[in-house]
This record gives C-alpha cells, structure tokens and sequence, in this order.
C-alpha cells in the first residue's frame, strides 16, 4: 500500500515537473517569440521602419509663418497642414499636466513601453472589463509619427503595435521627455486648420499656447481622444465636448494638479471659444498677404536650395519677417470698416432705381450698361473655371449667367460686414458687386520704405482685385504737387509766390500738343491773385496749368518717374491736372520722397526669410535714390501743409464736424482733433470717379483712394463724391486711432527745417511774386505769359 502511495506521488511529482517543463518550454518560446517579434520590427522585416536620421528628423508638413514687425503671426501659407512648432518651453505647466494625467500618468517613470498598464489593460481585456488601451505618449507619438491609422486586420494591427513599441524606445532614447511631449503637441491634428498646438490655440481661443487657462488647456487636451467627436466647432457632440473636457479637469485633480474646488468650479464654466480660422481668405492684412505670395513665389524661382531643390511655401515651415506692424494693420481695417457701410449707404440712397434706372452707371444707356456686363462676364473668375477647368463652350457658360444659382453674397447690415444666403443669376450678382464703393490704403515710413499698414479692399474673400497695387486709376489733383515740385525745382517758386487765378490756354504744338488746352476752375472763379500754397489748398486749376505752361510736361514726367511711378505717362499739358492712371503703391512712395527729404526708398514689404532652423535665406536690402533736394522737398511739404491748414483737408483738425448738406444717416466728419503739423493732398477726379487723400506726417505717409469698380458708377454730386468725403475720414480715423496708441510714437511734430533755407516759406511777409520779371507792378501780372 505504502509502495502504491509513493509510486503514485512520483508519478504525480513527474506530471507536474513534466506541465512545469511545459509551461516554461512554452514561456520561454513565447517570449522568444517577443523577443524575435522586437528585433524583427527593428530590422525592417515586418515592414519600414524609420532609420536613425529619420528619427532626428520626422516627416511633417510644416505652414510658412508670415510675421509683423511687431513680432505677430499675421498668417500661414499651408496646403493641409497649418502647422507651426513650438518648443517645449512654450507650452504652459497646465496643458502639460493635463496630457499628463490624461493620457499617461507614468509618463516620467517608462522608457516607452507602461509594463503596469500594458498588464492592466490585458486582464481587463480578458475580464470582459475593457477601459481602453495602454499606449504611453511615446507609443502615441510613434503612431501619428511613422505607423498611421489603426488597421482593421487584426494580424496588421498586432503587427502596427510592436512597430509603436520599438519604435517608443527609440523615440525615448533619441529624445529627452520635454521634446517628446513638444513633439506630442506639435503633430496632432485638431480640424479646422488646427494642425499642432500653436494652431489650435490661436483658431479656437485667439491665443499663443503660453496664455492657455486651465479650462482652455483641458478641453485641446481632451480632443486627444476623438478631435472630430469632442471639436467644440462642430454640432454633432457639444455636450460630450464639455463632458469630456470635464474628465480631463476631474484627472487633473485626481493626481493632485489642481484642487478639487478648482475642478468643481472650472467644470460650470463654459467652453468660451474665441474662434479665429486662419484661413488664406480670412483674418488680418489679407490682401497684403496675397501680394506677399507673389512676392514668395518670384523669390522661390530666383532662390534654389544648395541642392538645386526648390523651397516650398507651404511645407518647408519658412519664417517670413515682414514690415506691417499688426496694430496699424487692425486700425486701418477699422477705419474702414467704419465708414464704408456710411458712405455706400448714402452712396445706395442715391442710385435707387426709381431715382436713375441705370444707377450706378449714370452716364451710360441700357445698351452701354450691356456692353460694360459682358467685358466683366468675360473677365470674371467664373468664366476663367468653367472655360479652363470645366471646358465649357462659351455658348454654355454664357447661358449659366443667366441661371438662378445658391450663392452667398457680401452686404453692409446695420453698418457691419454680412454675408447673405440667397439665390441670384450670376449676371445679377455682377451688377449687384458693381454698385460697391471700394476702398485701399497704404501706409509706409518714408525714412526705411517699409509698408505698415496694406488694405486692397474691404473683404477679400468677396472683392479680390488689390486696389493698392494692381489697381491704377487717375489720380486728379493728387497729381499736382508733382508739377508744384518741378516748377519749385526749376524756378525756385516760394509758397508765397503770388499768381493770377485768370483763364490760360496752351497753345497748340507748344508741348507736342495737338490742339489748344484751357482748363477751368472747379468753383467757377477766376478773378485776383492767390499765393501758391493757396491755390494748391484749394485746387485752383489755372494756376496749376500755368506752372505747366511755364515748365512743360516733359520734367513733370521724368519727375513722377524718378518719384516711382512705373508705368508710361504721356507728356502733355492735361497731366497737370491728374489725368493718368497711378497705384496707391506707388502714390504712397511717391509722397514719401517729399517727408524723406527728397531721397526716394522702394517700398519694403519683407525684411528677412528663415528656413524652420532660424538659418537666414533672405535679408533685405534698401533701393533708394536722390530725386530732389532736401530744400525743394521741405517746400513742397510746406506748400501741401496749407490743404490742412486751410483747404480742403482742414476737417482734419476740426474738433467735430457734421456736413448739414449730408442726410441725417451720414456722417462725413468725425471728431479727429489732430492738431499736430500735417501735410496732405485730397483728389477728386471727373464725375467724381475716384477720391483721394494723401495724408504725411514726419514718420508716415498714408494714402487712400475710394471708388467703384468701373468709373461709370459714382456719386452724381461732388459734395458727395469728393476726396474730402470719400477717402479723407478713412485717413482721419486711422491716423487718430495710431495716436491714441502712443507704443507706436507716429510722430506729432513739425516737418525738419533745412539748415540755410533760401526759399522763403513766410507767407506772411511776401504776398505778390517778382520771379518772372525785375520791375513788373501789380497790374501788369495778368499781361505775363504764365
């Protein structure tokens, strides 16, 4: 019995050592098997694997960064991703310990692969109790880095996990875990643009990372889970937003981040979104950033990597220095924002139907207002697509301008930009477009060139054509310190120089001209004499066409040229009165040779270009040159004081003012009150077409031009139409919001005197001219030839 017992207990001792060999032959294969699984992955076998170099160096798309000279991001140029890195040291303690606490806790204490929570989440798999994964912010990062979208293959995604393990070891090896958890951020993708961190704080709260509160760093971490189930844009989940961005709030205080009175009381608040998309048509200085692409990309053809490789805009992560400061930028828009819904609504008041029936073309008939649509159809973008794009006959696209189509319009609502859901023909959307009083303004430092403040129009998502640079229209009485400033570099004029306001013709071929030239007075008057500077403050033609009589066309020209004016000016009498067709762009670089002493700077737009890694590609370099002397541009500037001081920019130093003759819904004045020396020119042109005003104080020279898009459409009055209603306030409440902010000392002090001025600027001491003649008397200025 005895000898039974112990045989059967060795038997029993011999299968247990047997299932004991078993489990552990088995063990051991298994975690062979691991082992060989890992050194298979790392090897490349079950499939690529990013190489030591491309560790260092991860493939992403990376947004070009366009910044102000105040060292704002003004925009990206991006094709998918708008994404923009930041360091470590730029992400806020608070939206780190939220990922933290979120997505792993043990993050400090692994080197990639969470043992406890991998086990955890195995026997909670087994137990039927599944809580969700196990991956650490290393596996994570390895997934959106190299691995991409869980498979649905089992066998795939088994095989995918391992690759996230090795390639977390790396990653933790290659990087300190500051740089992982930066990197962490700057990967993912929040939607709506978001791409990274930096993105995502400026679109869905207007910030940069660093300023992000708790409730804020909560809810862009726990879009981690689910960016397009838990985005606080979208209207499918915005209760399980918030709920979600409570339990990353609940986790932060569970592990002792923040109070338990905090969470309760940051779990009662609201999202609060300030959402600003940073979209290519939307946001600050949008015109200047199109101009700016074009300047990009002519730089990119001439600029070839060391490789011969082509830099890309859009995913090479440039840093693009430029000179608008954001401040300016914002008071310009306002500016404008501010009065364009007055002036279109007077300007709408006026071109009803029932008061013209082809308003706003006012001169023009039915068959005229046909021809001008069918130039705009064959110029319009919808054209351009569907013969281009779409390879549509031109029988068919001009039928479908004709077609009732879903569009959404732009509209001034209660003196504020809308945009309207209707249903409109094409051909009706164009004439609706064409009613539109347009606004542009540049403003630029006449000392370095460099451009501050660039508005092309007053939407661009809907009015795309620049007005500041492509745009060229005739410029009027904007045009005639040009001619004052060749007559005073000739003849050495004084502002006090006196000159008969009578009638002068030009006679024929005197100037190449073909026939006899007179000019008229806009006010009818044409008796006594005026000072210089008085018939520049209020425009007196003929005095204008007698400098030009006296100097001839010619150096006018070759003056507006050396002052910057691109394009060909035909040399004759009539340009003294603004006949040709000139950018804002160049009429602001123009000004500014006058402020600079008579030294003209090129407008600057971009000061330096970096690649992602800070290195310099680009560094500017100023194109300047002498076009008059500092005495002759001093009186100049002396001469144009007097449209302020006295003419038809005096509004601008009124304390306030409201024109009686306006209706009770227009303002055309506003309380400027800038007392501080201010030199300037306003513009209207025939029909009141175009109104300008040039505005220059020591430091900044602005200029602003309103108008439609075809010179047909206009104010039919010029009380209405003038410089001094249409673009003038644009410039007062621009200029008074850029005083009011005195961080951008725009100076308030009197133009430089030159040392030894010989022309005398004292009106008060000289009031009829003896240049032309030694001994004429009073009565006998009318008999010259001038």
């Amino acid at each position: 019995m005895a000898k039974k017992k112990a045989a059967n207990k060795k038997s029993e001792t011999e299968i247990f050592s047997k299932y004991v060999r078993w489990f552990w032959t088995l063990f051991g294969l298994g975690f062979l098997s691991v082992i060989f699984l890992f050194l298979f992955a790392s090897w490349g076998l079950l499939g690529e694997m990013p190489d030591h170099t491309l560790l260092e160096n991860p493939r992403t798309n990376l947004a070009s960064e366009v910044i102000s000279s105040d060292n704002k991001t003004l925009s990206k140029f991006y094709f998918e991703d708008n994404r923009t890195p930041v360091g470590y040291d730029e992400l806020p303690k608070n939206l780190v310990d939220a990922l933290v606490a979120t997505e792993d806790i043990r993050f400090y204490e692994h080197s990639g692969i969470d043992a406890r929570g991998f086990l955890r989440a195995i026997f909670a798999k087994l137990t039927l109790r599944d809580k969700g994964g196990a991956s650490t912010i290393s596996q994570q990062l390895a997934r959106q880095l190299f691995v991409g979208v869980r498979s649905k293959n089992k066998l795939e995604a088994v095989t995918q996990k391992i690759k996230e393990w090795v390639i977390a070891i790396r990653l933790e090896r290659q990087y300190t875990k500051e740089e992982i958890i930066a990197m962490y951020f700057n990967i993912y993708d929040f939607n709506n643009n978001a791409d990274g961190i930096r993105s995502a704080a400026r679109i869905y709260f207007g910030k940069e990372p660093k300023d992000l509160e708790t409730k804020e760093a909560s809810m862009l971490v726990g879009m981690f889970k689910n960016s397009s189930l838990y985005n606080p844009r979208s209207h499918r989940n915005p209760v399980g937003t918030r709920n979600r961005r409570n339990v990353v709030l609940a986790q932060m205080a569970k592990y002792d981040y923040i109070t338990e009175e905090a969470k309760d009381s940051l779990q009662q608040t609201d999202l609060d979104l300030n959402y600003s998309p940073e979209s290519h048509r939307e946001g600050l200085a949008t015109y200047f950033r199109a101009n700016l692409s074009d300047f990009m990309k002519d730089w990119i053809k001439q600029n070839p990597k060391p490789d011969g490789k082509k830099h890309n805009l859009y995913n090479d992560g440039l840093k693009i220095y430029t000179t608008i400061d954001s401040r300016m930028q914002q008071y310009a828009e306002d500016a404008i924002a501010k009065h364009m819904p007055m002036l279109q609504a007077e300007f709408d008041n006026q071109n009803t139907p029932n008061k013209n029936l082809t308003a706003p073309f006012l001169e023009l008939d039915k068959k005229e207002i046909e021809s001008l649509m069918r130039v705009g159809m064959r110029r319009s973008e919808r054209w351009r697509h569907m013969k281009n794009d779409l390879g549509k006959s031109e029988k068919e696209i001009i039928a479908s301008f004709d077609k009732p189509t879903q569009m959404e319009i732009f509209a001034w609502e209660k003196g504020k930009y809308s945009e309207i859901d209707t249903v409109m023909k094409p051909m009706d959307s164009m004439r609706y477009y064409k009613s539109f009083l347009r606004p542009a303004m540049m403003s630029m430092d006449p000392q370095t060139g460099h451009v501050k403040a660039w508005v092309g129009g007053m939407n661009y998502k809907h009015f795309k054509y620049d007005m500041v640079k492509q745009g060229k229209r005739q410029v009027g009485s904007t045009f005639k310190p040009f001619v004052y400033a060749t007559a005073i570099d000739q003849l050495q004029l004084s502002p006090c120089d006196s000159l008969p306001r009578t009638p002068i013709t030009i006679e024929a071929n005197k100037f190449g001209n073909p026939e006899p030239w007179t000019t008229k007075n806009s006010d009818g008057k044409y008796d006594g004499f005026q000072t210089l500077k008085s018939a520049l403050a209020s425009s007196t033609n003929t005095i204008t066409a007698r400098l030009m009589n006296e100097i001839g066309p010619q150096p006018v020209v070759e003056m507006a040229k050396k002052l910057g004016v691109e394009q060909d000016i035909l040399p004759v009498p009539a340009i003294a009165l603004g006949t040709p067709d000139i950018s804002v762009y160049e009429m602001v670089a123009a000004y500014s040779t006058f402020a600079n002493k008579g030294v003209y700077n090129k407008p600057v737009l971009v000061t330096r270009i970096e690649d992602k890694n800070g290195t310099v590609l680009y560094q500017f370099q100023p194109e300047s040159r002498d076009v008059l002397s500092e005495e002759v541009a001093y009186v100049t500037i002396n001469l144009m004081q007097g449209v302020v001081e006295g003419g038809s920019g005096k509004r601008l130093q009124d304390t306030w003012r409201i024109n009686q003759q306006f209706t009770k819904k227009m303002l055309t004045g506003y309380p400027y009150e800038l007392t501080n020396p201010i030199a300037g020119k306003t513009g209207t042109t025939q029909n009141q077409s175009d109104g300008w005003f040039m505005g220059i104080v020591p430091n900044l020279v602005t200029g602003v031009w309103v108008g439609c898009e075809d010179r047909a459409a206009h104010f039919e009055s010029i009380t209405y139409g003038q410089g001094a209603s249409t673009a003038l306030p644009i410039w007062g409440l621009y200029m008074k919001a850029c005083y009011e902010d005195e961080t951008l000392n725009v100076s308030k002090e009197a133009f430089e005197e030159p040392l030894n001025l010989s022309i005398n600027v004292d009106c008060d001491k000289v009031s009829i001219s003896d240049v032309f003649a030694d001994d004429n008397s009073d009565e006998d200025l009318d008999e010259l030839d001038f």
